[in-house]
């Protein structure tokens, strides 16, 4: 009879065994390990520099005394710097009369020298990539944008392909989503997610005050990121995501309508952006932050604010610090940029990167964080075992924010390249106010007949 028993035990004990072992093997092939990614920089002659910023607000025709007004103001508080780059019907003076090839054009450029860098960078080919994910907001062309890059790169017939619109700011970490839960079906997978948006056939040239702001933010740029759940990478990626929070407001009716493409009342095609755009947004990000704050939190910094909450007689405030040592935060402009700072009650040093990079490439859409984590890590700010916080905004209303685990010291130039070592700038001029610092900067009294040299 104890003979049974001890194998009957024997047999439980076994299978158990067995059960955490397949557990642990099925954690292991969900993981998502960033192996590398490449930002995009465009050619010196598509930079925009405050003489020809001037330019194109002088030529607008659409544009009143009170308009221009408005726009400089926005302009000189907008923290862009002189280095960001535009589309090539922009430069050429045709932002009135875009075509759909000057929007396929502007991506083309930018997924081929991305793709090309990141497959000769990593020795991973085209042919492997078994999914592929492509954001781009507002070009949704025919045959698609991810075809495009599958015939470039004659990438297999069965891959996965997934062309995503309208998704906004925030489409890069649905990218990454989308991907992980296919990683949960698929193993040994090899992933790219090309994350950008189009500038070239979406300029407002109209002059309603709440679809000029896009102009005064938005830039042209892009990231091509490779993911795997090889656990054979892993000593090889860079990254690895520990978790992904997503929050949509999109069925409250003003959440939804705060931040979207339409026309004005002149049919003029645009982006509007209401003015409870900042109401909105901070709604989104705080029921995300309580929600991803319980994943990556240490247990007593959670048991710590519970007990403050029902027993102190304060407040209590998280220490989301106890959990992340870095914030990507998306750089949609500096009112978004301060906002989140405070709400988190970061430092200078902590924000530093989204600054600087809304100051060299401005607002790139989806693809902004991914130079913000680029400035990070050519300023060897990333060592193995840290943790960082990306935190994005997009229409709908969205906010999605993850974390992943440094799993190396990172060093890379990267797109930064020589540029880091000037940044951040010893002086905090501001080359718009030098440029325009005639103007009254209390009532910005600008002469009539406005010409801009």
């Amino acid at each position: 009879m104890e003979l049974v028993i001890f194998a009957l035990c024997t047999i439980c004990l076994l299978y158990c065994l067995n059960q955490f072992y397949k557990l642990y093997l099925q954690k292991r092939d969900q993981s998502c390990y960033l192996v590398d990614y490449e930002c995009h920089k465009p050619s010196d002659e598509r930079k925009i520099d405050t003489k020809f910023c001037g330019s194109i607000i002088a030529r607008n025709k659409n544009l009143g005394h009170e308009d221009y007004k408005f726009l400089l103001r926005i302009i000189v508080n907008s923290g862009i710097g002189e280095q960001t780059y535009g589309p090539r019907n922009i430069i050429e003076r045709r932002e009135n009369s875009p075509t759909l090839q000057d929007g396929i054009l502007e991506m083309e450029e930018f997924f081929v020298e991305t793709l090309d860098r990141l497959f000769r960078k990593t020795g991973v080919s085209p042919q492997e990539i078994d999914v592929l994910v492509v954001n781009v907001s507002l070009l949704s062309s025919t045959p698609s944008l991810t075809s495009g890059i599958i015939n470039r790169y004659k990438m297999r017939g069965d891959i996965k392909s997934f062309n995503l619109t309208g998704m906004g700011c925030s489409a890069s970490l649905i990218s990454i989503n989308l991907v992980q839960n296919i990683f949960k079906s698929k193993k040994n997978a090899f992933a790219v997610v090309v994350s950008s948006e189009s500038i070239a056939p979406n300029w407002y040239s109209g002059n309603d005050k709440s679809m000029i702001l896009t102009n005064c933010l938005f830039r042209s740029g892009g990231c091509s990121i490779l993911l795997t759940n090889n656990p054979d990478f892993k000593n090889r990626a860079k990254m690895m995501l520990k978790c992904l929070v997503r929050t949509h407001l999109g069925s409250s009716d003003e959440a939804h309508n705060c931040c979207m493409q339409t026309e004005d009342n002149q049919g003029r095609l645009g982006v509007y952006l209401g003015k409870n755009l900042p109401k909105t947004a901070t709604r989104a990000f705080t029921k995300n932050v309580a929600e991803i704050a319980t994943k990556f939190l240490p247990f007593k910094e959670l048991v710590r604010y519970i007990v403050l909450k029902y027993v102190g007689k304060k407040v209590p405030i998280l220490d989301l610090k106890a959990g992340v040592d870095h914030f990507c935060l998306h750089p949609g402009g500096t009112a978004v940029i301060e906002e989140v700072r405070k709400n988190l009650g970061l430092g200078e040093y902590d924000v530093e990167p989204s600054r600087m990079t809304l100051h060299r490439f401005g607002n790139t859409s989806s693809s902004s964080l991914w130079y913000v984590l680029g400035y990070m890590e050519a300023k060897k700010r990333l060592k193995k075992g840290d943790k960082v916080w990306m935190i994005t905004f997009g229409s709908g209303f969205k906010c999605n924010s993850c974390v992943w685990e440094v799993l190396k010291d990172l060093e890379d130039g990267n797109v930064w390249g020589d540029d880091i070592d000037r940044y951040p700038p010893k002086t905090t001029a501001n080359p718009y106010l030098e440029k325009y610092g005639w103007i009254n900067q209390d009532t910005l009294e600008v002469p009539e007949g406005l010409v801009f040299d």
